[in-house]
């Protein structure tokens, strides 16, 4: 768009260095406590390894993304093309202070998590996943991100809404979680209802329950051991959802 100038100028094509705009584009990042490497045992007696995402390993992630997208049952398509969409702009910074775990079984990719803050207060959670079935991972990546938004950066309130049947049923009903009045308040996944939890609601309730669930704590203690069988990222040869 060009209007025409209201006066003279001196300099009428100005030239401006790209980072500069980047600056502006990213905007002014918090300083969110990192997650600690964690380990937990699964019900089937699996040990699960949660950490961070590491940036290297985005394109395998990517990759098996793009093979979800095409699974046309439980919503896992549009699941598949939103996750790929956050790595990718985690990647690209244009995810504003996201978060991205990831749980390893002896190195093989089993579950995913990831969310952003909105603000000090608020975490949004985005998606939750179990790449490898048994054992119950889909519930302890979400009790390891809810536990890293309440108990470790210090996050008020928890933000979430579901694509699925299945994940409303277990996570918004399961937790009797409230919400807030649509359409004033909307979820960034579609506009869809925020369904939330607060800091208070989660100490008093919904932190034992997901525990129950999961049957086990998350183990900060991890050893050389879970830490040496994890070296490697492997990802699943086939989509089993």
């Amino acid at each position: 768009m060009k209007f025409e100038l209201p006066c003279k100028t001196s300099q009428e094509i100005l030239q401006i260095d790209a980072r500069e705009v980047e600056a502006m584009l990213q905007g002014p990042a918090l300083n969110i406590p990192k997650f600690p490497e964690a380990m937990l045992t699964l019900k089937d007696g699996r040990t699960l390894y949660i950490r961070e995402a590491k940036m290297e390993e985005v394109p395998a992630m990517l990759g098996y993304m793009e093979k979800l997208m095409k699974v046309e049952h439980d919503f896992y398509d549009i699941v598949g093309s939103r996750v790929y969409s956050e790595i990718l702009g985690w990647k690209r910074k244009r995810l504003k202070d996201p978060y991205t775990l990831v749980g390893l079984i002896d190195g093989v990719w089993s579950g995913f998590a990831n969310g952003r803050l909105m603000s000090e207060d608020i975490n949004i959670s985005l998606h939750t996943m179990a790449l490898v079935r048994g054992g119950r991972i889909g519930a302890a990546m979400y009790y390891a991100k809810a536990y890293y938004g309440f108990e470790i950066i210090g996050n008020k309130e928890w933000w979430a809404t579901y694509e699925s049947y299945n994940g409303w049923m277990r996570w918004g009903l399961g937790m009797a979680q409230p919400s807030y009045p649509w359409p004033d308040v909307q979820h960034e996944l579609g506009g869809a209802k925020v369904y939330y939890v607060t800091k208070k609601y989660w100490d008093s309730t919904v932190k034992n329950y997901v525990r129950q669930m999961v049957g086990a704590d998350l183990n900060f203690n991890v050893t050389d051991e879970v830490r040496k069988a994890n070296e490697n990222f492997i990802v699943p040869e086939e989509v089993l959802v």
